[in-house]
């Protein structure tokens, strides 16, 4: 068996149980992915009553919705697909997802540098840096720029997933992205 197979098998047993309706299949396999995806939801709404309930929403529609799943990818990454699609929608509801405040604010040039680069933060020294004093700046950014910043660094999409997922163009989402750690490294660095 290979190891793309063994990936795509992991909780195959609580999926089908879940498929089947099953409530402790079910409860189990909520156990083993709510942690992780109410902080995907807190990196990506900034309020924890917000992560709390795009989670839950999003919960029910993964169990509305497990009859679907076929196995081809793994259980995961399909339900973090969810879960980043109830943030998206919260959102956009909110018309938040695409309003540029820190740009406006900071009049910064984009640069589309790579995240290790120099160039791409200049000033921002990561000496000292902790996640936590991260994570807190990043939660000091606009919606648009934490949730391009959060799903290219955290969730590991690229700008052609992002501009898919968040319906904006390919370019856009290299210039949040850049302007995000721009931002961020502004606000890393303030708070020396």
């Amino acid at each position: 068996m290979s190891t793309a197979a063994d990936y795509r098998d992991t909780h195959r047993e609580l999926v089908l149980g879940c498929q089947r309706k099953d409530r402790k299949s079910q409860r189990e396999l909520y156990g083993h992915y709510a942690k992780p995806m109410y902080n995907l939801c807190l990196r990506m709404l900034r309020h924890s009553h917000d992560a709390e309930d795009v989670m839950q929403v999003a919960f029910v529609d993964i169990f509305r919705k497990i009859d679907t799943f076929n196995f081809d990818a793994s259980i995961s990454a399909w339900i973090k697909r969810i879960v980043v699609n109830r943030c998206i929608d919260h959102l956009k509801k909110r018309r938040l997802l695409t309003t540029d405040y820190d740009a406006k604010q900071h009049d910064i040039q984009t640069d589309e540098s790579p995240v290790g680069s120099d160039s791409a933060t200049p000033g921002f020294q990561a000496t000292g840096m902790t996640v936590d004093r991260v994570k807190r700046g990043m939660m000091k950014l606009s919606e648009g720029y934490r949730v391009v910043l959060s799903l290219y660094l955290f969730e590991g999409y690229d700008h052609e997933e992002i501009s898919h997922i968040l319906g904006i163009s390919v370019g856009t989402s290299k210039s949040q992205f850049s302007r995000a750690k721009k931002r961020l490294a502004a606000i890393l660095n303030e708070e020396k």
